[in-house]
């Protein structure tokens, strides 16, 4: 057996489509805007940034960024934030993550208004997620579930298992199975006999920051798996925490890294721009 590809860039364009065009049908009601702050000169970060930027210039989506210094105070930072939270053409902000160590992450992103959290990462959003309200869905675990719906992989009643427990990811993509009635498994770095549990997943997410980590050994025939890292091997080439070439040979789906979760994240920040937008005018969706 060797796998499908689960191509995120192919389930990113069609997707981006859609909200291009929504977009444009709301061009004389309203544009979406969403704010970005960054703060210091992270490569990474920036690069993400810059990412946002154009893909939100595509879709038609109003993009203002804020750049601060990396000895910005947290008292400027959360003013800033307060300064978009009350800006009538911002409907989304986002205040790129990692934070320079003096500046609380929490307290930022509990400053931003919960309408206008488009990252969902705000206490609100992520307790209407675990409840089951309407909410906005943080965009990397958002992806993945579009993703997985895009090639009508069967979730309820089958096994996901999550390898690796962070805010950002683990949580959020095990709840969001666990809403679509899957049943769900967490594992870190602390689960004993790790292959014991992944070789009996129907569906492996795989989010441990180790690159090429989960091997063949540790899926089941059949299984699909979606890899979340993004690491950097010794040459330079990229790579995720699944070993790719290894593991493809045994599962039915797999995403590819780089091109597979990457795109799905810019993807769902823009759909959620659009609905923070449409709320803030009245405006149903159809």
């Amino acid at each position: 057996m060797t796998a499908s590809i689960i191509s995120g860039k192919e389930v990113a364009a069609e997707l981006r489509q859609q909200i291009k065009e929504e977009v444009h049908a709301l061009q004389d009601t309203l544009t979406p805007g969403l704010a970005v702050i960054l703060v210091g000169d992270n490569t990474a970060s920036r690069s993400y940034v810059k990412g946002k930027e154009k893909a939100s210039k595509e879709a038609g989506i109003y993009s203002e960024l804020t750049e601060m210094p990396s000895d910005i105070t947290e008292e400027t930072l959360l003013n800033k934030v307060e300064e978009y939270n009350h800006q009538d053409d911002i409907h989304g902000i986002l205040v790129q993550l990692p934070l320079p160590d003096h500046i609380s992450e929490k307290k930022v992103i509990e400053r931003i208004a919960p309408q206008k959290d488009v990252d969902g990462f705000h206490p609100i959003n992520i307790g209407r997620m675990m409840t089951g309200q309407e909410a906005f869905l943080p965009c990397t675990p958002f992806g993945i579930l579009q993703m997985l719906k895009y090639k009508n992989i069967p979730l309820e009643g089958k096994h996901a298992v999550i390898v690796g427990r962070s805010n950002i990811v683990g949580k959020p993509v095990g709840q969001l199975l666990l809403n679509e009635n899957a049943t769900v498994t967490y594992c870190h770095s602390r689960t004993a006999d790790l292959k014991h549990h992944t070789s009996q997943a129907d569906i492996v997410i795989a989010a441990t920051g180790k690159a090429e980590f989960i091997k063949q050994e540790h899926v089941k025939e059949g299984a699909a798996v979606i890899d979340v890292g993004m690491n950097r091997r010794e040459d330079g080439t990229l790579c995720g925490d699944v070993d790719f070439e290894e593991v493809k040979e045994k599962t039915s789906f797999i995403t590819p890294v780089p091109g597979g979760v990457g795109p799905m994240t810019i993807t769902m920040l823009l759909y959620n721009t659009l609905q923070s937008a449409k709320k803030h005018a009245g405006v149903r969706n159809s």
